[in-house]
């Protein structure tokens, strides 16, 4: 089970952007784009970064960590 919830796929949505493009912009695969946005694959700090600068948010907004594991 993972750890954060996020809001990646609505964003993306919003944007217009399909995952292939967000998997090119960031040099990824499409199937990683889709394992994050199904909460099966937490990307490293530097990928939520990236996400979070192409999508216009903060990494902060675009990841809901689980309250548990900030205790």
């Amino acid at each position: 089970m993972r750890s954060m919830k996020n809001t990646i796929r609505d964003l993306r949505k919003e944007k217009n952007y399909r995952q292939e493009d967000l998997a090119t912009a960031l040099g990824v695969t499409r199937q990683t784009i889709n394992a994050i946005e199904n909460n099966k694959y937490d990307p490293t700090l530097l990928l939520a970064f990236k996400l979070a600068n192409l999508l216009g948010t903060t990494v902060d907004t675009l990841f809901e960590p689980d309250p548990a594991m900030l205790k």
